[in-house]
């Protein structure tokens, strides 16, 4: 039997992550949550404990855009969203949470979207 659900073991890796990766003020971190039917992404300040920008494939900007689009392709637009608010913040350099999930699919397309569109990890 195993010892953690599935997401139990994601929040467990999470967890473990999350030790050594923190947002601060001038680097804030970058975080992505990804449910079944949706994706999710916040530039965090750690230290204020205050969320900066966001963006996700139910934000009303998105939500006619993404409607018949494939999960990743969602997903790549979320990424060009976020990384859009966060340089109008004057964000530019974020560390990288994937939230415990692996670094393909969905994750990493919404990583690539927010690089090509200008954030910097």
């Amino acid at each position: 039997m195993a010892k953690y659900t599935r997401s139990e073991a994601r929040i467990h890796r999470h967890r473990r992550v999350r030790k050594n990766i923190s947002g601060t003020e001038l680097r804030p971190r970058l975080s992505v949550y990804r449910s079944l039917a949706e994706i999710y992404a916040q530039v965090i300040d750690d230290q204020a404990g205050v969320t900066l920008a966001s963006a996700s494939s139910i934000d009303h900007e998105l939500r006619e855009k993404v409607q018949n689009l494939k999960k990743s392709e969602q997903a790549r637009m979320v990424g060009e969203l976020v990384a859009k608010r966060a340089k109008s913040k004057g964000i530019t350099q974020v560390v990288f949470d994937r939230g415990g999930f692996r670094f393909s699919g969905r994750v990493k397309a919404l990583a690539d979207a927010a690089r090509e569109a200008g954030l910097e990890f």
